[in-house]
């Protein structure tokens, strides 16, 4: 329990964009272990803000599945879809700061004027569309998207399993969208205001967005919103050492409903996260007295299909 009057709020917000893979209940299950065994609250939000790709079957599947794991969240389900009134707001509030700016670059644009970065394949915005006296792309007319400025200075915060952090949003992604050039809500933005007006305070979620606190925090402070607690956790990879998803068919739900029951599913995700020393069926409720950050491993673990 917290030693404190502040109640924890944690929250899984998948995309309805396909069936849950065994990564994404790995993250599920330890977001909720995370708010539950500080007796906290698990949200559910339903980032669906992306019309081409998102459906309501997906979206339903997903709670099916989340049950049948036991995996239960507390109040009614969030959909994105329904709060475009809600970002309005909030993104004319930075558009009236100054803040933003439309760009008309396209993909090829961009990758024409740099090679990706080394590491991770991401592509640095350099500003081009950004408001200049000499740009003579602001005459451009047509769709655009639009821009968030951000500062060249580093932004730093201590996630809860990889310790400090420290991001020079400049260098590592440039400004960056937060409204799309189909009128489609950039995640970037949608998360911010989400997290803020639903009390969500921790947000436990994969490594891989670890830059995207980074981006959230500052879109969180001009917007003068409190900064939940990041705890990000390592990735499951398949054997070729990729991150798992929607191409790893044996490892979606379809498939692993028909082979294993909820409880084999959470004791392997539990052996994987450090919880338990094999891999024997377990209930979610049963790990919580188990529960530890400090036991979950820090580099990423492989599932064998």
């Amino acid at each position: 329990m917290n030693d404190d009057l502040t109640i924890i709020r944690g929250r899984f917000a998948p995309s309805p964009t396909g069936r849950m893979h065994l990564g994404n209940v790995f993250s599920a299950l330890l977001s909720w272990l995370s708010a539950k065994s500080k007796g906290g609250e698990w949200l559910l939000r339903i980032e669906d803000i992306d019309p081409a790709r998102s459906r309501q079957e997906y979206a339903d599947q997903l709670m099916r599945d989340l049950e049948w794991l036991g995996l239960t969240w507390d109040g009614a389900p969030v959909y994105q879809s329904q709060r475009g009134d809600i970002y309005e707001h909030y993104f004319n509030l930075l558009r009236e700061k100054g803040m933003t700016y439309p760009c008309y670059c396209t993909r090829n644009d961009i990758l024409a004027t740099q090679a990706p970065h080394e590491s991770d394949g991401r592509i640095v915005y350099k500003g081009t569309c950004r408001p200049g006296p000499d740009n003579a792309l602001l005459m451009r007319k047509g769709p655009a998207a639009t821009r968030l400025i951000v500062p060249d200075e580093e932004i730093i915060y201590t996630d809860g399993h990889y310790g400090v952090q420290g991001v020079n949003l400049a260098t590592h992604v440039g400004d960056f969208i937060i409204r799309r050039k189909d009128g489609a809500w950039a995640y970037q933005l949608a998360v911010v205001i989400d997290d803020a007006l639903m009390g969500v305070n921790e947000v436990v979620r994969g490594r891989d967005l670890l830059l995207s606190a980074a981006q959230q925090i500052y879109v969180a402070t001009q917007l003068d919103f409190p900064s939940p607690q990041f705890i990000h956790l390592p990735l499951l990879i398949n054997a070729d050492g990729q991150r798992l998803s929607k191409r790893d068919a044996a490892l979606d739900m379809g498939c692993l409903r028909t082979t294993h029951t909820a409880e084999d599913i959470i004791g392997l995700l539990a052996y994987h996260a450090n919880l338990q020393p094999t891999p024997a069926p377990v209930s979610p409720g049963a790990l919580l007295p188990l529960f530890d950050w400090d036991k979950v491993p820090g580099r990423d673990v492989m599932v064998e299909r």
